[in-house]
């Protein structure tokens, strides 16, 4: 079996225009939506883009990269909520807005205003539709995060964490590498654990032959057997 080159979240050669596509939106709207007046942001890691309790009047979209949501608690520690990944955005929100959002890796996002994506939505119906369903696919995934974090054991998160990213990256994993967009402390912000743990994890499953380790080069030598782990089904996804 060969196995290609690893996969970073945005080398793939697919522009948002086509993910956009992929995820049933038609041609001519895609393009409408893309033509609409916007500036091309840099997402830096290891720093917010937005600060938590500020007006979102904007619509993003990431080019790429890979973006996550985040809230703190009362002691300033941090919990990512919620992950975009090339062609998936984040739409306005009304009034201040309750969640952070950080770049995982150097990230590109086009930013557009408020005003102008409702003015697309409200005279296309077939857009508000397509948005409409993005929303309802993450709330799945919102759920799945809950019962991940919630009832899963702390190598049954990572490896579930680590299937959806191959998922969401269309990455095939008995062929391909992934590199691994996460720091271990992302990670544990993302499973609700320590580093120190997530680093133990990562061990363990190498031990077990799941996963092999090349810096941050992954190789899933046992795919099925990390998905049983996970208890991944990727229903949710679709």
């Amino acid at each position: 079996m060969t196995i290609r080159r690893a996969r970073a979240p945005d080398d793939s050669g697919v522009t948002v225009r086509d993910r956009l596509v992929q995820a049933g939106l038609d041609t001519k709207l895609a393009d409408l939506f893309l033509n609409m007046p916007h500036k091309v942001m840099q997402a830096e890691p290891r720093r917010s883009f937005r600060e938590p309790g500020v007006p979102r009047d904007e619509v993003m979209l990431v080019r790429s990269g890979l973006l996550a949501k985040f809230k703190s608690d009362g002691s300033g520690r941090r919990q990512i909520v919620s992950l975009r990944f090339p062609g998936e955005g984040i739409l306005p929100h009304d009034g201040s807005a309750d969640y952070g959002i950080q770049a995982i890796v150097r990230s590109e996002v086009l930013v557009g205003k408020a005003d102008d994506f409702d003015a697309i939505v409200n005279a296309n119906p077939e857009v508000a539709r397509f948005f409409w369903k993005l929303v309802q696919r993450q709330n799945a995934i919102g759920y799945e995060w809950l019962v991940n974090t919630g009832r899963r054991d702390s190598t049954a998160r990572v490896a579930h964490l680590l299937c959806e990213t191959v998922t969401r990256m269309r990455i095939d994993p008995t062929t391909q590498r992934m590199i691994n967009p996460f720091t271990q402390q992302q990670i544990a912000d993302i499973t609700g654990q320590t580093s120190v743990n997530v680093n133990r994890v990562f061990a363990d499953l190498e031990r077990q032959g799941l996963i092999h380790r090349r810096g941050r080069e992954l190789e899933f030598t046992d795919w099925e057997e990390l998905r049983r782990v996970g208890g991944f089904q990727p229903g949710y996804l679709r």
